[in-house]
């Protein structure tokens, strides 16, 4: 095992992936001279060209209909959004075009292209650089989509969505790109659709996602000083939605709660409750509870940002009441 930085893992995925296959090209803002606004192309200009590390304007909806063209003629694109907050303007090419065109060609033409980037917030940045957006890709029908906590799974999960032969959505967060975290020193992928249990309990089950894994398991370390032991599961993959290993887990501790950024409207949480509650609502002891943003655009003030996230101290508190509810 090697110790990488977020960044690093996702560079290493598209580099091993560009050399194994010629397909491969990288295209977004400010990828190929300026190494990447977070410096996750950083070389690849070097190394592949600019044939294949292409600079774009600052035109998404333009530079994405190219990119999901070059996928319909047997390419493998990887755009680069700054941030998915601007993916909003090439929102037409990716619902209309990408996620159609298998269905709309009868199974002919495909669009194996990745659109990347970070999602959601990073600090102050106000209203329109804030917004997680998992929950509304992963209500398009074709698309698969990846929102990923650590290096590990970045890089395993990457490389698998580049082989992949249907539109994939992968999220990421800004404030994650300089996190260090172990990865093998040999190649791996991981199988998209599958959610990992990543501390075991048997208490309650907390499920979460990107950066709120950090809450779901600093909750967990919490909850344990008082003899409080908790699941923590990291779905990966919001489409396909392993709701099995949900499931399973809720099987084992009877209670579920759901931490995520996104807006508590027909949100992911939503998804996740519904299906829970069809499938396995004789094993809950408790009603299924979750914590979200509020639901209200991010201000930029710090009490706000802070006001507005979810966040431990709050995830604590939220299982201990259903720690003692009843159904």
């Amino acid at each position: 095992m090697k110790e990488v930085a977020f960044r690093e893992a996702l560079r290493e995925a598209m580099q091993e992936e560009m050399r194994r296959d010629e397909n491969v090209f990288l295209m977004g803002e400010e990828v190929a001279e300026y190494n990447g606004a977070y410096k996750v192309s950083q070389g690849m200009l070097q190394e592949f060209g600019e044939k294949r590390v292409i600079d774009t304007p600052i035109s998404e909806l333009g530079f994405t209909a190219i990119a999901v063209g070059a996928a319909q003629h047997g390419l493998r694109p990887i755009v680069e959004y700054m941030t998915w907050n601007f993916a909003n303007l090439a929102l037409d090419q990716i619902l209309n075009t990408a996620s159609k065109m298998l269905a709309m060609s009868g199974g002919q033409v495909g669009c194996p292209i990745v659109f990347r980037g970070p999602n959601g917030s990073a600090g102050q940045l106000g209203a329109q650089h804030s917004t997680a957006y998992e929950a509304m890709y992963a209500n398009i029908p074709g698309l698969k989509v990846i929102s990923v906590s650590n290096p590990y799974d970045a890089k395993g999960l990457l490389k698998s969505a580049i082989r992949d032969n249907d539109p994939v959505i992968f999220m990421e967060s800004e404030v994650m790109y300089g996190e260090k975290g172990l990865i093998p020193e040999e190649e791996y992928l991981i199988p998209i659709g599958k959610a990992k249990v990543v501390r075991e309990g048997k208490d309650v089950t907390i499920v979460s996602f990107n950066k709120m894994m950090k809450v779901a398991l600093g909750a967990a370390d919490e909850l344990a000083k008082e003899n409080i032991d908790a699941e923590v599961i990291d779905l990966r993959t919001i489409r396909p939605l392993d709701w099995h290993t949900i499931l399973d887990s809720v099987k084992k501790t009877n209670r579920l709660v759901i931490v995520e950024e996104q807006w508590p409207f027909a949100s992911v949480s939503s998804e996740i409750s519904y299906r829970i509650q069809k499938e396995g609502f004789d094993y809950l002891d408790a009603p299924i509870r979750r914590i979200t943003s509020v639901d209200a655009p991010m201000h930029y003030a710090p009490n706000l940002v802070a006001a507005y996230l979810p966040d431990i101290p709050r995830t604590v508190n939220l299982v201990k009441e259903v720690m003692y509810l009843k159904k």
